[in-house]
């Protein structure tokens, strides 16, 4: 469901196959090994890139296996919560290069990297709640908070579910960078990658740098994690 290939200094992590790749607790697992061996495998000079093959990044979460049972939704999103917390917390620079488009629980997966670059030739990035009426999570609004600073921008993700572009989510400051195609925009995530490793800073600080950054996120993922076991503990003492 994904490889972990090591380039030089760069970590170059590819979700693979060419269907969504919508985020159920199987492929989030997968991911999260990946994410255990970079951890342990990387050095202060090492960077991590995230792609995936095909037409999608990430279509969000995989709602056919969900289904109707609230049990499993809860499951996808405590996975996806470890996953982001992961990433926020990982001691090297992330850059998620954006090869499709990214949707919902998807768009989240890139917004929990510390750069995006995109493909400007096919995909966009695209908060689909709104129109499949679905209320977006506290923390998926937190995270939005923290990597989005214009409120115009924020306003087209959130509130009108706008299907952005790579130029456009240039012009209101969501990614970094458009690309003329996936290999061009992986090519430009590792020699982003090489420039950032080379100045080898250290990872401890590098990851409690981010975490602060990106405290407003951690603290609603806390927040709903309390939540979620505090009803867990109450359902099964009814029982």
């Amino acid at each position: 469901m994904c490889t972990l290939e090591k380039r030089g200094r760069i970590f170059i992590l590819t979700i693979t196959g060419s269907d969504e790749h919508r985020l159920n607790p199987t492929l989030i697992d997968a991911i999260q090994s990946a994410l255990h061996r970079v951890r342990a495998e990387s050095a202060s000079s090492s960077a991590l890139i995230t792609t995936a093959q095909g037409k999608f990044f990430s279509n969000g979460y995989d709602l056919a296996w969900a289904g109707a049972s609230k049990a499993r939704r809860e499951l996808m999103n405590s996975k996806l919560q470890s996953l982001v917390t992961n990433l926020i917390s990982l001691p090297i620079p992330t850059i998620a290069a954006i090869s499709g488009h990214a949707s919902a629980a998807g768009f989240i997966l890139a917004l929990g990297h510390d750069y995006i670059l995109m493909r400007s030739d096919r995909g966009f990035l695209y908060m689909s709640e709104l129109d499949i009426k679905l209320v977006i999570p506290p923390w998926f609004i937190a995270l939005v908070e923290c990597k989005i600073g214009s409120p115009k921008a924020r306003r087209a993700v959130v509130l009108t579910a706008a299907k952005i572009t790579a130029k456009q989510a240039v012009e209101l400051g969501i990614i970094d960078s458009a690309h003329d195609s996936a290999d061009e925009t992986v090519d430009s995530a590792v020699r982003l990658g090489e420039e950032l490793a080379k100045r080898e800073w250290d990872g401890h600080v590098y990851g409690q740098n981010r975490m602060r950054l990106f405290a407003k996120a951690l603290d609603e993922i806390a927040l709903d994690t309390t939540e979620s076991t505090q009803t867990q503990t109450q359902t099964r003492s009814r029982m």
